[in-house]
């Protein structure tokens, strides 16, 4: 009888012991399978531009996320403006997001031909918004024609260069 007890108490240590270490390993493979993302603070509305305050970073499960479609890095977040409504504390899109825009339709921007040493520079309304490296069309007050340029880096919008 008591070594009967004694095998007993000796198993259930045993089966103890396996269960905290299948626990452990649990745990810990939870913890590496965990992501951290972006995700709004508050709900974003198209348009909005999207500033430090606005992002929190939140845990997933690595498994639930589809790694490419959502963004995975604030720093390709700020400063970006929304294109649809940005649910809070749900994962960002990459598609749900553009480059704010530099030349606003409607509004006057500033061409500017060049070729060879020769530059010329004038005015004309925007017939479309659009982000650096776009292409817009534009109508030209004085002609009345429609240009279509590139929009540079410093906000002008190069014109008659391929």
């Amino acid at each position: 009888m008591m070594a009967a007890s004694h095998i007993m108490r000796r198993l259930a240590a045993f089966m103890l012991g396996a269960l905290a270490a299948i626990a452990s390993v649990a745990v810990s493979r939870a913890q590496a399978q965990e992501m951290f993302l972006p995700v709004p603070a508050v709900t974003i509305q198209p348009n909005d531009e999207i500033t430090d305050e606005l992002i929190i970073d939140r845990a997933f499960i690595a498994s639930t996320v589809t790694r490419g479609a959502v963004q995975e890095d604030r720093r390709f977040v700020i400063g970006k403006v929304a294109k649809r409504p940005l649910l809070k504390g749900l994962p960002i899109p990459v598609n749900a997001l553009r480059d704010p825009y530099v030349v606003i339709s409607g509004k006057p921007a500033i061409i500017v031909f060049e070729e060879g040493g020769l530059s010329i520079t004038g005015q004309a309304t925007a017939l479309q918004s659009g982000s650096i490296g776009d292409v817009v069309s534009l109508r030209n007050g004085d002609s009345g024609a429609v240009i279509r340029g590139i929009i540079a880096k410093d906000g002008t919008v190069r014109v008659g260069t391929p």
